[in-house]
């Protein structure tokens, strides 16, 4: 089996943020710059094929690298992930060990605040857990994704239009093309903090967009979840915009994206 790392990365240099990451593998960087090029790095164990482009969007940037992908499994990550020294052989081993998954999502280190999963099991993943995934968790066989033809939108995420919620998207189109997802307990790397790309608060924006997102997520239930999804928060979310204005917002972000 072959692994192949996919990078999504805004102004660094690659050889730099290659060592950084301890990228080991075959891996595809795409750095979006100020500039079109391309050159190939040697990494321990494989080539590295490092793709600029000055277009922006995360979701661009993974449809960009998996256009360009060749290895059997791939491994989404990003400029603030470094890998563990043993990640290829946590991942081969848990794909050995589950024949049937067409992705594996796997544990990665970060702080407390921020983290929305932690795998205890080795587990299916299903349409009741899949949005709590980041994409740097998200390993998959390649042929699974292009059989199902599946790619990361283009609205949401790091310089698009909506701020976030592409990975969970992607997994619901994962899920609804009926490949099998499966959580793994291996933890293949840790989180370096750094400024978000998108959070600025829990802003109007950030309601607006979240309302845009269920309604994309959830269809008709886009409501009564986003009124759950603010009950469960409010206490970190709800200082300065109140829960019932809060709601408001996600509405009318739900009938932005219904068109209405």
């Amino acid at each position: 089996m072959k692994l192949e790392v996919l990078v999504s990365a805004v102004e660094k240099d690659a050889a730099a943020l290659l060592s950084k990451m301890n990228i080991a593998t075959d891996a595809v960087l795409v750095n979006q710059c100020d500039r079109y090029g391309y050159e190939t790095l040697s990494v321990p164990n494989g080539t590295a094929r490092c793709f600029s482009m000055p277009e922006r969007g995360v979701g661009l940037s993974r449809n960009t690298a998996l256009l360009h992908a060749s290895g059997e499994q791939v491994l989404f990550s990003d400029e603030d992930i470094v890998l563990s020294s043993d990640y290829a052989e946590k991942v081969m081993d848990a794909y050995r060990a589950l024949p049937d998954a067409d992705l594996i999502l796997f544990n990665v280190k970060v702080a407390p605040a921020r983290r929305t999963y932690w795998n205890r099991s080795i587990c299916r993943v299903t349409w009741k857990n899949y949005g709590r995934y980041p994409a740097y968790s998200i390993s998959a066989k390649l042929s699974s994704l292009r059989r199902a033809n599946v790619h990361y939108s283009l609205l949401f995420g790091g310089g698009a239009k909506y701020s976030n919620g592409e990975d969970s998207l992607f997994l619901r189109d994962c899920l609804r093309a009926g490949l099998t997802v499966y959580a793994h307990t291996a933890c293949i790397g840790e989180e370096k903090e750094r400024p978000s790309t998108w959070f600025n608060g829990y802003t109007e924006k950030f309601f607006r967009d979240r309302g845009v997102l269920y309604h994309h997520l959830y269809g008709g239930l886009a409501r009564p979840l986003a009124l759950r999804f603010l009950l469960v928060h409010r206490k970190e979310m709800c200082r300065e915009i109140s829960i019932k204005k809060a709601y408001r917002i996600m509405c009318e972000g739900v009938r932005e994206a219904k068109g209405g």
